[in-house]
């Protein structure tokens, strides 16, 4: 017999309660914001990584492995970027339920749309982390040439190009890329997330 000591509160006896005890950490999502090339994606799959050597249950969301499926059918004009971001906060909000930390790696551009994510999710489940690196910077690191095809106005609407990008309001965590190792950065993000999630520092 299942103790509903959680009060679940929908279809069937298990919730993200008991789900957060047998896996022995809680559930939170972890935003990774920044210009293409700043580190977002190496950072949130170095730090999935760690997690998973630590036994905690942990997934990386980001382009290579939403666009192609779940908002394969969005475009890239401000609505459909919006509607993307969108979806995936509410997919994280599905996975914490299961009791997965997710860590999501978007540019997120937008202070509006930055603050809507956080108002999706209950109070203390969700952390924007900016990663802060020149453009300059993500723009040397760039081997496919999207910021020069930018400059020559080859791609319309680039963020940090010809599209603005929006310094995060009071982010929750910031990481200063260029200035910091992966490794380095690694540590930072888990060092913050050790007593939200409730795993040793």
């Amino acid at each position: 017999m299942i103790d509903n000591k959680y009060n679940c509160k929908f279809r069937g006896e298990i919730c993200r309660g008991h789900r957060e005890e047998r896996n022995g950490h809680k559930a939170k999502t972890l935003w990774f914001t920044g210009l293409s090339g700043s580190g977002k994606s190496s950072i949130a799959h170095a730090v999935e990584k760690r997690l998973f050597d630590m036994k905690a249950i942990a997934y990386t969301f980001d382009g290579d492995n939403v666009r192609h499926g779940l908002c394969a059918d969005l475009g890239f004009s401000q609505k459909d970027r919006a509607e993307n971001i969108r979806r995936i906060g509410e997919m994280t909000k599905l996975f914490m339920d299961a009791g997965t930390i997710c860590l999501c790696a978007f540019i997120t551009p937008q202070n509006e749309v930055q603050q809507r994510l956080r108002d999706a999710h209950k109070q203390g489940d969700f952390f924007l982390v900016h990663v802060d690196c020149p453009v300059e910077v993500c723009e040397s690191r760039d081997v496919k040439g999207y910021y020069k095809l930018a400059r020559e106005g080859k791609i319309k609407n680039y963020t940090g190009i010809n599209a603005p990008y929006e310094i995060p309001i009071n982010p929750d965590l910031s990481l200063d890329s260029d200035k910091l190792s992966l490794e380095e950065c690694v540590d930072q993000t888990l060092a913050f997330l050790a007593d939200k999630i409730a795993i040793p520092s």
